[in-house]
């Protein structure tokens, strides 16, 4: 289990056999709008990077994660350099829960997606991540 937050954001990729979950960036958002990407939100002080994805992913998307099931995907630097902001993605296999939009004025949509059908996402990095994930599981 990881200790203090280092990343300002942190991102759940819930994957299982069927895909990867995204959800669709509202286009009201001032980063990334119209974009399918990852669940999750800001760390706020005192907490832990999984904390704060067993947060946003309750919030958002009305599931439970175990705080220490998470697996790290990666950890990147976004934003402009003179406010940089540190995402850090982790890989989610197991939850609890059925997987719902509860937070429909941050994303408009959600779907699951395999291999073959995955968009283009924020950041190089994470279809990388993702693709790797996906046939770790055989997605």
């Amino acid at each position: 289990m990881e200790d203090a937050a280092v990343a300002d954001v942190v991102l759940g990729a819930l994957v299982d056999a069927g895909g990867v979950l995204l959800v669709l960036r509202s286009p009201d958002k001032s980063a990334n709008p119209n974009v399918w990407d990852l669940p999750g939100g800001c760390v706020e002080e005192g907490e832990s990077e999984l904390g704060a994805l067993a947060r946003e992913l309750h919030e958002e998307l009305g599931i439970h994660i175990e705080r220490d099931t998470g697996s790290h995907l990666y950890r990147l630097t976004a934003g402009p350099a003179e406010e940089p902001v540190v995402v850090s993605a982790w890989m989610v296999r197991d939850w609890q829960g059925t997987v719902l939009n509860k937070a429909p004025e941050e994303h408009v949509d959600i779907g699951w997606f395999g291999l073959d059908a995955l968009p283009s996402p924020a950041h190089p990095i994470m279809r990388t991540a993702l693709v790797s994930a996906l046939r770790d599981v055989g997605g």
